[in-house]
């Protein structure tokens, strides 16, 4: 929809109102748009394919702020949208939410430590485990590269996994983190990559991974 540069719009926060947290808001011609997902400054191919894939293919209207340290993807908002929010999770979108969440975590690790080639290898490997077991609305790669690069916390729509899906994906991805490392150190700490999460449903999912077969894998 729009590529803005930074002196094109006002950025303001609100407070959220039932989460301890602010909202970031741009304001554009009247309008009000919600931070979806930010990216570093050598990542500018990556912030154009999402704002493409967002405006394009799923018909949001978007922002994409050009920024010399960074760029970030914004997604249009009613402000009373977010002063109505309930801001209680279900039990299963928190899990979801910190699914996502390990995805990027183990995807930066792959990208830091083994290069973009070996990253990409990876999206289309997860891709693949994702369309053999029917995951809904997660099996395509463009699914995937909209995952690894958007804040699942500010997503406008989840994908509608139930517990079963998210026991499976966490499963497959230690598996697929376990290939690509040798080892099994990338899911240690687990509760300093959900830093993102407010605290209660860090918690939440901690504790119920804590409590199920996967905490042999994620720690």
């Amino acid at each position: 929809m729009f590529i803005l540069k930074r002196q094109d719009v006002e950025i303001s926060s609100i407070q959220h109102p039932k989460k301890d947290q602010q909202v970031p808001i741009l304001h554009y011609q009247g309008q009000a748009f919600r931070l979806i997902s930010v990216f570093k400054a050598g990542q500018e191919e990556e912030a154009r394919a999402l704002w493409r894939e967002l405006t394009d293919n799923r018909g949001k209207a978007c922002v994409l702020l050009e920024e010399p340290e960074r760029f970030s993807v914004w997604g249009k908002v009613r402000l009373e949208q977010i002063e109505n929010e309930t801001g209680g999770n279900s039990k299963s979108g928190i899990f979801i939410q910190a699914s996502i969440l390990l995805l990027q975590a183990v995807h930066m690790d792959i990208e830091d430590f083994l290069g973009t080639k070996q990253a990409s290898l990876f999206e289309k490997d997860i891709t693949e485990v994702l369309k053999q077991q029917q995951f809904p609305e997660t099996n395509t790669i463009e699914a995937i590269k909209y995952w690894v690069s958007i804040n699942p916390l500010e997503a406008p729509k989840l994908p509608p996994w139930k517990e079963n899906h998210v026991v499976s994906f966490l499963q497959e991805l230690h598996k697929l983190g376990k290939t690509y490392f040798g080892n099994a150190n990338f899911a240690n700490q687990v509760a300093d990559k959900l830093q993102e999460m407010p605290e209660g449903e860090r918690s939440l999912f901690l504790s119920w991974l804590n409590q199920s077969s996967l905490s042999k894998l994620w720690q």
